[in-house]
């Protein structure tokens, strides 16, 4: 991916999102031609040269200080991700030695991240790289959320799930969730943060390219930027064999570089999505006779 162009694109899509009003600035009374606030005004209320954010926004400004990128985000009210994502495009890694993408490279799970989900028995649990590719998942976990695909997929790099593809592209998926256009605003904003960060990961950027070429909401909410992590929260599911789910969701990093997290599914104890997940469980049970063989 393209960070100069990433960047300008993300910048313009925030000028266009502020109106001068709010801003406390007086509209001219000539017509104007762009949406939200012009180069200029925001460059004079960030205190910044408008040559110099015109090249910022071109993608032509190099070694551009902490101090003014935090003050360009301050004047477009970006929240803590926005303002991370704006720091990771205006300053990628490495960005003077160019560099070939490095070949995409097929990830798996640690050993004892995959111990300590198997153990969780009575929690679904799954392990996911930063793309949302499922490494593994214990048996609850896949109940809960691909009970369709076959258990063993994370084993097989080639059709290994993916959380994000399948909201968009798998029915089944997403008619599990009571809000799907929500999940679906929150999975694009967390790739296009992994996406700041890691603009040399080729398999990421063909997961991109093949959604919006699949998927028209995909597509349409990618060209909005947005940008968010999401780390903790409730989600309602409703599954097709248990029926209403209601379930709390961490998302645990696993340390190391590769961006590899653990995501847990618990349910408030005493309450009817705890009595559905054990339900659930003790349905998708192995039986005495297939212990045996």
């Amino acid at each position: 991916m393209d960070t100069r162009s990433e960047l300008g694109e993300f910048l313009r899509s925030r000028r266009a999102a502020l109106r001068p009003e709010e801003l406390g600035l007086t509209p001219h009374p000539t017509r104007r031609r762009v949406t939200g606030l012009r180069r200029e005004e925001l460059a004079t209320l960030a205190g910044v040269s408008i040559t110099h954010y015109t090249r910022l926004e071109q993608g032509r400004a190099r070694g551009v200080s902490d101090s003014v990128l935090y003050a360009i985000a301050r004047t477009l009210r970006l929240g803590a991700d926005e303002t991370a994502h704006l720091l990771a495009l205006a300053r990628p890694a490495d960005a003077s030695v160019p560099r070939p993408p490095a070949p995409p490279r097929a990830e798996h799970a640690g050993a004892s991240a995959r111990q300590l989900v198997a153990a969780m028995t009575d929690v679904p649990a799954l392990v996911l790289d930063r793309r949302g590719d499922v490494l593994t998942w214990n048996r609850l976990g896949h109940a809960l959320l691909a009970g369709q695909l076959a258990p063993d997929g994370p084993e097989r790099p080639a059709a290994r799930p993916n959380l994000v593809r399948m909201l968009f592209l798998d029915e089944r998926y997403r008619a599990l969730y009571d809000d799907p256009d929500t999940e679906a605003e929150l999975a694009v904003a967390s790739l296009r943060l992994v996406a700041g960060r890691h603009p040399d990961d080729r398999a990421l950027a063909a997961l991109v390219g093949e959604l919006s070429i699949q998927s028209a909401e995909f597509a349409a909410l990618w060209s909005r930027h947005p940008v968010r992590t999401c780390t903790s929260g409730t989600k309602r599911l409703h599954h097709p064999t248990v029926g209403p789910l209601e379930l709390a969701f961490e998302n645990l990093c696993i340390p190391g570089a590769s961006g590899q997290r653990l995501i847990a599914y618990t349910a408030a104890p005493g309450s009817p999505s705890e009595a559905a997940l054990r339900l659930l469980g003790s349905l998708t049970a192995p039986t005495a006779t297939a212990d045996r063989h």
